[in-house]
């Protein structure tokens, strides 16, 4: 045997010992895995319930349903839709699996787009594919069975009248709030607010169970306006004849229960379908006839003559002297001479001579006080976004010229809705009544002016229609009153332009028992006439028309006279 040589015993002992050395490792990873896992499972079990119930267990907002918007008849306007949300966290997302070509067809989305999106996101835990599905849609993407989709319930805001009305009710954003019109006016109270649920979920993201409510969501308050959407449909078809036949620039209309002092109609043109908002364009998405401000011409007039017979200082036998006037530099003058008149011819033939030295007569400080308790100068509505005050200046700032101007509608500006408040005055008989888009807001009314002084103007204004500028806004069965306006555009140089006109009528009916005020304004008409007389004044005839049948006011018998063309162009 050589030296050194192992014997067999030697390697037999070293072999045990190394074996017992594994054993023991094993014993102690053994023993440590024991307490460990004893430790995890016995002592701190919840830990592991709670990791696993983070990683099947959510808590997701319930979206609140927001409240709907109706007319007058309960009809919708405004109502919200159940819709989809499409959801996914790109970090374990795999943007190759081959039904996602089938889920971009659904979506008409682009396939490599889409791909190219979830990739760039990877550094994200969350990324919306597709938001406000429609059910429909989102049904068959869960057929698709894609792993890791996430599916969430919410509402999409529906306008089933579209264009029709839309920049009175305005729109929402994709979360459902409020940013124009009426739906940003209440949106705390069309509002709802949301609820909280627990789920499970499965290892693929896919909704298994609900586990219970943890806070049920509050509906918004619905909201019922004074609106009468067959009105509307009336006043907006109207409207848009108008505009197309005259070659106007736009328009408006609005038109009102006087003795309620609700708006049934308020018509825009341009419109826009506020359903479809990837292509919204801001100029037809204004309410016009609350937000613009305008130089209303003659259809002023009525209200300088109220605070003149009001005063005492004028009544119906009054003769005005209708010469030109001069006042300094400047010289008013009518078309045609008319000599001494009385007030309603004043009026009738529209002469802005006669009515400026009847301005002028009057105490400035009263007239303005009057002309701003007619609503001019101030806000109409309660609170509409974005309404304009138009500009009455304080009668410290008037000088000559400028009250007499004011007399016949320039260097004052108004909103359709201001004139539509103001002729609401004289319908009910001297009295402020506020004007209201929600029916049945009972508001207190304050007297502006006599009842015997309104119905002067009514007398007055019926003869406007009967032998006047505005024969056209006639209608046959009815008595009806109101005033045309013809107003000059201001130019870009300061002064006013001499071919671009604004056409308006004002107008009531039925005359003995006052029901209705529309307001039409047209907006640059190129074509054939401009006068308010010839442009404004057909279209209210229409909306009066229809609206009396419709809301069944019975004819009196009074049959207009066939001669429809006026015999003055001073409006």
């Amino acid at each position: 045997m050589r030296r050194g040589a192992e014997t067999r015993e030697e390697i037999s002992r070293r072999f045990v010992v190394r074996s017992l050395w594994v054993f023991g490792v094993f014993v102690f990873f053994s023993f440590f895995l024991v307490v460990r896992a004893t430790y995890l499972q016995v002592l701190n079990k919840n830990f592991l319930i709670e990791q696993g119930n983070i990683r099947q267990i959510r808590d997701i907002n319930i979206a609140a349903y927001r409240g709907t918007i109706n007319d007058r008849n309960n009809k919708p306007l405004a109502i919200s839709i159940p819709v989809d949300t499409i959801s996914i966290n790109p970090k374990n997302f795999n943007e190759d699996d081959i039904k996602l070509e089938q889920l971009s067809v659904l979506l008409r989305r682009d396939h490599e787009e889409l791909k190219k999106s979830i990739k760039n996101s990877k550094n994200k835990s969350f990324l919306y594919i597709e938001r406000k599905v429609p059910t429909d849609i989102s049904d068959q993407i869960k057929l698709l069975n894609i792993a890791k989709l996430d599916f969430k319930r919410e509402y999409k805001r529906s306008y089933p009248a579209g264009e029709i009305i839309s920049q009175l009710l305005g729109l929402t954003n994709i979360n459902e709030e409020g940013k124009e019109g009426v739906e940003l006016q209440y949106d705390a109270s069309l509002r709802g607010i949301p609820g909280v649920k627990r789920i499970l979920k499965d290892k693929h993201n896919r909704h298994i169970e609900n586990i219970k409510i943890i806070k049920s969501p509050k509906s918004g308050t619905d909201l019922m306006l004074s609106i009468d959407l067959r009105l509307q449909h009336i006043a907006h078809r109207a409207l848009e004849r108008a505009i197309i036949e005259n070659k106007a620039y736009s328009g408006s209309v609005i038109l009102v229960d006087a003795p309620r002092g609700e708006i049934l109609a308020i018509a825009n043109y341009p419109s826009y379908d506020n359903n479809e908002t990837f292509s919204l364009n801001p100029d037809s998405m204004r309410n016009r006839a609350i937000i613009d401000m305008y130089e209303p011409g003659s259809s002023i007039k009525p209200f300088i003559l109220a605070r003149a017979v009001d005063s005492g200082l004028y009544d119906l036998a009054s003769l005005i002297d209708t010469s030109p006037v001069k006042i300094g530099s400047r010289t008013i003058r009518d078309r045609r001479e008319l000599g001494e008149v009385d007030l309603a011819t004043v009026l009738m033939k529209s002469s802005n001579a006669g009515m400026s030295r009847i301005g002028l007569s009057l105490e400035s400080d009263a007239l303005w006080e009057m002309m701003s308790d007619f609503g001019f100068g101030t806000y109409v509505t309660d609170g509409f976004p974005g309404e304009s005050r138009g500009r009455l200046h304080h009668h410290t700032e008037w000088g000559e010229i400028g009250k007499a101007t004011m007399s016949y509608g320039y260097g004052i500006t108004v909103t359709p809705i201001q004139l539509a408040q103001a002729y609401s005055v004289i319908a009910n008989n001297g009295l402020y009544a506020p004007l209201s888009l929600r029916k049945g807001l009972f508001q207190e009314s304050k007297r502006v002016i006599n009842e015997d002084t309104a119905k002067t103007l009514l007398r007055m204004l019926e003869q406007v229609v009967e032998d006047g500028t505005s024969k056209k806004a006639a209608v046959n069965g009815y008595r009806i009153g109101g005033k045309s306006g013809t107003a000059w555009k201001t130019s870009g140089a300061g002064g006013y332009s001499t071919d671009r006109y604004r056409s308006i009528f004002a107008g009531i009916a039925p005359i003995d028992d006052p029901r209705l005020v529309a307001v039409v304004f047209i907006e640059e008409p190129t074509g054939e006439f401009y006068y308010g007389g010839d442009v404004a004044a057909p279209v209210f005839s229409e909306i009066i028309s229809q609206s009396l049948q419709l809301l069944s006011i019975p004819p009196q018998g009074f049959i207009t006279k066939p001669d429809l063309v006026a015999d003055n162009k001073n409006d």
